[in-house]
């Protein structure tokens, strides 16, 4: 007898972790994804993953395994979302917090480092963030797994998560 698969939503309600989620039905949108020389081999992954369910990926870069500097990779992801040229987007770097920052340097981007489908759960319902960062070593299945829980579950949109937003949004230095 095979394995049971996980559906997307006993995902969600109950955290696995040790199930890849296939066939799901993703809407055709426009992720952009980037990553540093440490994530390069993972983003690769993702790009082909997200191709073969209908996604239209568009990469920032970079594009070899040489040593870059994950700042410019972390603008033109933040840069993408912010500007609607994507709809969501995915950074990668060693550890994934690097990247994360880069990204958060942007207006109206709210970049998580997540590890796990709990995390990446909340950070939608509840902030309504609009690119997650994972570290370059994270295994596939699990990249794979935080990525569909990312890009399928939707914002809460109560008023007390929208005004924390809202001041996010708003906050100048």
């Amino acid at each position: 007898m095979g394995e049971k698969q996980a559906s997307l939503q006993d995902i969600v309600k109950n955290d696995y972790q040790e199930q890849t989620i296939l066939n799901l039905n993703i809407p055709d949108n426009k992720i952009g994804i980037a990553s540093d020389h440490r994530g390069f081999k993972l983003k690769q992954k993702l790009t082909k993953y997200l191709t073969k369910k209908g996604y239209t990926v568009i990469d920032y870069g970079c594009d070899d395994k040489a040593s870059h500097d994950y700042p410019e990779y972390g603008f033109k992801l933040g840069k993408a979302v912010r500007d609607g040229k994507v709809e969501k987007g995915i950074a990668i770097c060693g550890s994934g917090i690097g990247i994360s920052i880069a990204c958060n340097k942007v207006d109206k981007v709210r970049c998580a480092k997540v590890d796990n489908i709990k995390e990446v759960k909340y950070t939608r319902k509840d902030n309504d963030a609009n690119i997650i960062a994972i570290n370059g070593n994270m295994p596939l299945y699990r990249a794979k797994d935080i990525t569909d829980v990312f890009l399928k579950t939707p914002f809460s949109n109560e008023e007390r998560h929208k005004r924390r937003i809202e001041m996010l949004d708003n906050y100048k230095n």
